[in-house]
């Protein structure tokens, strides 16, 4: 085999995206593609115990994936990965010459021993196995070279290092790459298997090339994947990388198999995922971070990135490894709180609203295109106007409800003028302390949510918990009409930081409906809320 070689990983790496759900046409038209391309190792997913289910690159047994080959490519070696501790061994039929002829096996920092020892029992099953060591960042000089002296011991094609986290930089590969060269048998293959956490993968992954041909004659292995699919900041791309070798180390993929297995297989799951280089996984890997973390306080909280990265921060360096989730919401917890006293506020406020009608002005579109409908509401009632989350220039506030720190800020610069000149209420999980000038009142964050929603903090219902809490009998909303199917369509201002980022508006709908009925039908004195405008929660 070549001195330097691809690995493709879309279908094991990607599985992490669509849970490995690829269907049977894509898994059979991008193996075709890469074997077209002439990608030297295609890892077809993953070995599991479960038994195999159609269309997913989660496969029970080797022979599973013989459906999705027309023709084996003798030059091409077929893998899958199984987790050194997540796949019984028993179930792995010995090689019987089919198509699979490789197992990858990885192992954590820590667990050398066993990973080691799977691999052997792989390999006394007849396939070549390879090692790859998950955060090979944390291992110290001396544990690379107790690394390669453990590796040197087995029959392996391949150790990889991993940049789990996308934490690396030149030099810390470097160091990595020095000692497993010197260590490790000359017929040991060193790869790189990249994250681009810090959009360095491919910078990474070419550096480990041009490094290693220049101080080394040990065989290379890269690995990439299509569109660089793969979890959190995902990976290197093969198309970049293909491209790379083919200019600056003479290789020959074939760009356009590349290419069509792009425009046919993987526009579908660019469409309906996401993954590749964020803010959020630029922090996990600042911090050497789990990216499941990351897409927790994504998912459940829509934490901002300030927040995200001091939540990340309070984390020891070992917990930010694992994905506890019950420590990570109590991190996020301690860093929204915030506690204030805010009694004398509510009573002050209390006195403010009582008796007058109160009007909720959420950001939904229909503020604007029902604006006269509103505006003869306001003529009529000469309510308390408050806005919630958001400043919309046609509307004169009376207060300004804050929930979110970047709905915060992006109404701070982007209307300032109105944002100085209107009194604002706002959680302490935005800030705990206010100048006397700045029109500001603090409410506890503890006190306006309730938990067991993952979108517990919706605005209009905390807004609405607050005003329970003041002693508010009844009020009026518009504004608040649900999401519908692209972002901009929901908002008055289409530029609205969104808050929502999985894009599952069906999933937020109803979740916030849900919320809505638990408020009304548990309310102390807020019983009566008319919509002025259409909304999907009322119904």
């Amino acid at each position: 085999m070549k001195d330097i070689i691809l690995l493709d990983c879309t279908l094991r790496d990607g599985a992490y995206i669509n849970n490995a759900k690829f269907g049977e046409t894509s898994i059979k038209g991008i193996i075709n593609k890469l074997q077209l391309a002439g990608v030297e190792i295609i890892e077809c997913g993953w070995l599991k115990d479960n038994p195999y289910e159609s269309g997913t690159s989660y496969f029970h047994v080797p022979n599973d994936i013989e459906q999705y080959i027309d023709k084996k490519n003798s030059n091409i070696t077929y893998s899958l990965m199984i987790d050194y501790n997540r796949y019984n061994l028993d179930n792995l039929p010995s090689y019987n010459g089919g198509t699979i002829n490789a197992i990858r096996v990885v192992f954590p920092h820590g667990k050398l021993k066993e990973g080691i020892e799977v691999g052997n029992k792989v390999i006394e099953k007849g396939y070549k196995v390879f090692f790859q060591a998950a955060n090979t960042l944390a291992y110290s000089d001396e544990d690379l070279k107790v690394l390669a002296e453990s590796i040197n011991k087995t029959q392996t094609q391949s150790l990889s290092i991993v940049d789990t986290f996308g934490a690396m930089y030149e030099e810390d590969l470097e160091r990595i790459v020095k000692i497993l060269d010197k260590e490790l048998r000359k017929d040991i293959r060193l790869g790189f298997h990249s994250h681009n956490n810090m959009q360095l993968s491919f910078a990474l992954s070419s550096y480990f090339i041009r490094y290693l041909k220049k101080y080394s004659e040990r065989k290379i292995m890269v690995d990439s994947s299509l569109c660089g699919m793969g979890r959190g900041a995902g990976n290197a791309t093969t198309e970049l990388m293909a491209n790379y070798l083919n200019r600056k180390h003479s290789s020959h993929y074939d760009l356009d198999a590349i290419m069509d297995a792009i425009d046919i297989y993987m526009e579908y799951f660019q469409e309906k995922y996401e993954w590749g280089y964020s803010t959020p996984y630029f922090i996990a890997g600042n911090y050497c971070c789990h990216v499941n973390n990351i897409a927790y306080l994504r998912t459940n909280h829509r934490t901002s990135a300030k927040d995200m990265r001091n939540i990340i921060e309070s984390m020891s360096p070992e917990d930010r490894k694992k994905y506890d989730y019950d420590l990570l919401e109590q991190k996020y917890l301690q860093n929204q709180s915030r506690y204030v006293d805010d009694s004398a506020d509510i009573q002050k406020l209390k006195k403010i609203f009582d008796s007058r009608d109160i009007l909720l002005i959420a950001p939904g579109c229909s503020i604007i295109n029902e604006y006269e409908k509103i505006n003869d509401y306001i003529k009529t009632y000469n309510p308390i106007k408050i806005g919630v989350n958001a400043i919309i220039p046609k509307y004169k506030y009376d207060y300004l409800f804050f929930v979110n720190p970047a709905r915060y800020e992006y109404a701070k610069q982007s209307h300032r003028e109105q944002f100085l000149d209107t009194n604002k209420l706002i959680l302490s999980n935005i800030k705990n302390k206010v100048d006397d000038n700045d029109k500001e009142i603090v409410i506890a964050f503890n006190s306006v949510i309730k938990r067991g929603w993952e979108h517990f903090d919706n605005a209009v219902i905390c807004c609405l918990r607050l005003l329970d809490r003041i002693g508010i009998k009844k009020i009026s909303i518009c504004g608040f009409d649900g999401f519908k199917t692209k972002y901009n369509e929901s908002y008055a201002d289409s530029f609205l930081p969104t808050l929502n980022p999985g894009n599952k508006w069906d999933e937020l709908n109803n979740e916030i409906k849900n919320m809505f009925f638990d408020f009304k039908n548990n309310s102390n004195s807020l019983k009566s809320i008319y919509f002025i405008t259409d909304s999907f929660f009322e119904k």
